[in-house]
């Protein structure tokens, strides 16, 4: 069995949500939330994703791992709500 060490999977999350934060739409649609209060949700989903590179780049893969985890939770958040778009 070829088990991924936690460093391998933070560095694959890092890599998938920079991708992600680089190329998403932000729908600028009629939505319950304001254009203002999405952007600031997005801007604290780029701090998750920036604590998570820091943290990788110390070698604390599991703060990494849990950083970037946050990140990718916010901007799904997003996405579920149609206030992004992206693909995974």
């Amino acid at each position: 069995m070829n088990e991924v060490s936690i460093e391998e999977r933070a560095l694959k999350y890092i890599l998938k949500a920079e991708r992600v934060l680089k190329n998403m739409k932000i729908s600028e649609g009629p939505a319950l939330v304001g254009v203002e209060r999405m952007r600031e949700v997005v801007d604290e989903a780029r701090r998750y994703f920036e604590d998570a590179k820091y943290y990788f780049d110390k070698k604390e893969y599991d703060v990494s791992l849990a950083s970037i985890a946050y990140c990718e939770g916010l901007l799904d958040a997003l996405r579920l709500l149609k206030l992004v778009e992206f693909e995974w």
